[in-house]
């Protein structure tokens, strides 16, 4: 696994990219110049690891663009330490963002082809992270209640289960919507309230039911 001059430069060309998209937060700008993305797309695709644009990988899935990873993650307001739950692994990508930020991380993913290659990535780059091959729409209500849950994928409705899954004070990010997505925030605010917030529209590929 490379990690050659010329991505390191693109890299930090992605990055002030994201930051005069609005990306602020400056652990997190630093975390995507210090991740490869190359490492998680098909090398056919290599050309174009670090433009901000979403990537098929296999399954028919997609690396989510650069700009949606780190608006999904700022929302999230990730510190030190906190419990994430992320639903739909995918490339892996997102998750090792989470991780280089100082989260525990666990993921699912429900393609079993993904979530084998994915996990045999974290275990090549020595990346220390929780998978689970499942459906997303259960949650992981063994390691629950979380800090934060992040849906990689277009939600038509808020699951449940990932409700009742989050601490009070903890943090939901979902994009919700049918062919258009409206990246949306969620704030526990106790047993029963909660606060929403929209923050712009995305595409995403669809979240399903059931394992594949």
């Amino acid at each position: 696994m490379v990690d050659s001059l010329r991505d390191k430069g693109l890299r930090k060309q992605m990055v002030e990219d994201l930051q005069k998209k609005g990306i602020v937060d400056t652990h997190l700008l630093n975390v995507f110049n210090e991740v490869p993305r190359h490492f998680f797309i098909p090398s056919s695709l290599y050309g174009h690891a670090y433009e901000d644009m979403a990537l098929p990988i296999a399954c028919k899935q997609t690396i989510s663009q650069p700009y949606t990873v780190a608006i999904q993650t700022q929302l999230l307001e990730v510190v030190k330490n906190k419990r994430i739950l992320e639903i739909g692994t995918g490339s892996g990508y997102q998750a090792v963002i989470l991780k280089k930020l100082g989260a525990y991380v666990y993921t699912i993913e429900r393609h079993i082809y993904i979530y084998e290659a994915t996990k045999k990535l974290f275990e090549k780059m020595d990346i220390n992270i929780a998978t689970k091959y499942g459906d997303g729409y259960l949650g992981w209500s063994e390691f629950a209640p979380f800090d934060g849950i992040v849906i990689t994928c277009g939600a038509a409705e808020v699951p449940q289960k990932l409700l009742s899954q989050l601490k009070v004070g903890g943090i939901l990010v979902v994009p919700l919507g049918e062919s258009v997505q409206v990246m949306t925030k969620i704030v526990r605010l106790s047993e029963t309230e909660y606060k929403t917030t929209e923050h712009g529209t995305f595409r995403f590929v669809p979240m399903l039911q059931d394992k594949e």
